[in-house]
């Protein structure tokens, strides 16, 4: 396949799209042997804990056992890593890697007694909380106890953002990670992959069929589900190249740009009125959302895009289409008029603000 940096980059994007798709169709690790020293927890299970855990603690036992409690009852706190360890006055609350030693565990089950007091929780949550008590009950470091929030008025540090941010470092070349399943990888991207999923104490889903890749293939680059008469040829087709072949129709179809012009419409906020009271119409706004889906077509380059946005009226050679008369980086500074627009707005300066914005 041959197609240059922007297209490539959204290509990447559905592999990832894919990777998430994976974690979320795998099987949990046997149990881990508990640790005196919470060890720091992997991408995939920091996620977790942010996503799923704390959400269900901070409903259902915040309540009566966190700082927001003056004596948290049975004093009992359950609001960090390190408190949950500590227990309260009947002993640790957790035993990492072994829920049937847990008494939070314990008493989601109602033994002795039912927690929360409030009534059982879903079979669902009971089961995400077994599952992090087993993975160790990671808890990420920022996140502990004592830990110091950011302090918003504090000056930013753009010296030291560089040299703590991956973006700002230079790409590098990285030699794949061991593994312990060899045979799973086909690729070298595989075996990331691979290494973060048993990092995290998880395992591979099974290979998706066909009908299976066609159709996902065709949601992620399309937006569309493929016709029976795609998944018939594809499922039929013997060449090895088959799916790269795949990728290249579909990237080549007018679809791919109405699929991917919607991410960058929702990134600038279009819209084709401007809201508040009276919902006055933004004029000819359907040339900006047309302009996108031609540049994704086209495969324009990133940067390219990016100059057009902010001064596509003012660049010294502007980009033309392909009837060589119009011009097309003038439409980029279109997304500066989806803004809000209010005929009286109760603070004219807060208005102006927005505008600016």
């Amino acid at each position: 396949m041959q197609r240059t940096s922007t297209r490539l980059g959204l290509v990447l994007i559905a592999v990832a799209a894919s990777a998430v798709a994976v974690a979320g169709l795998v099987r949990p690790a046997p149990a881990q042997a508990p640790a005196s020293v919470a060890p720091e927890p992997a991408a995939g299970q920091a996620e977790f804990f942010e996503s799923t855990i704390r959400p269900l603690l901070a409903d259902n036992c915040y309540a009566c056992h966190s700082e927001r409690v003056a004596a948290p009852f049975g004093g009992l706190r359950l609001d960090s890593r390190e408190r949950l360890l500590a227990g309260g006055d009947s002993g640790p609350a957790v035993v990492p890697g072994r829920p049937a030693e847990s008494a939070l565990v314990e008493r989601l089950h109602g033994r002795p007694l039912l927690m929360p007091p409030t009534g059982p929780l879903p079979p669902d949550d009971v089961a995400a909380l077994t599952r992090w008590v087993e993975m160790g009950a990671p808890w990420p470091e920022a996140t502990a106890a004592g830990a110091d929030p950011p302090d918003p008025s504090a000056p930013f540090d753009l010296e030291e953002r560089r040299r703590t941010h991956w973006a700002w470092h230079p790409v590098q070349a990285a030699d794949p990670p061991a593994v312990q399943d060899g045979a799973w990888p086909a690729t070298d991207v595989d075996r990331f992959l691979l290494a973060a999923l048993e990092e995290a104490g998880l395992a591979p889903a099974p290979d998706a069929d066909r009908a299976a890749l066609v159709r996902r293939l065709s949601f992620d680059l399309r937006g569309l589900p493929p016709t029976p008469a795609e998944i018939a040829r594809f499922a039929a087709a013997a060449s090895p190249s088959a799916y790269a072949d795949l990728v290249d129709r579909y990237l080549a179809s007018p679809h791919f740009g109405e699929r991917w012009a919607r991410h960058w419409m929702d990134l600038v906020r279009y819209s084709e009125s401007h809201g508040s009271e009276g919902d006055p119409d933004i004029p000819l706004a359907w040339r900006y959302r047309d302009y996108l889906i031609r540049a994704f077509n086209g495969d324009v380059p990133y940067d390219q895009l990016i100059r057009e946005h902010l001064a596509g009226d003012l660049l010294p050679a502007p980009r033309l289409a392909a009837d060589g008369r119009t011009n097309e980086s003038m439409i980029g500074p279109a997304n500066f008029r989806l803004v809000e627009h209010g005929y009286q707005p109760v603070d004219p300066w807060e208005d102006r603000v927005k505008w600016t914005d």
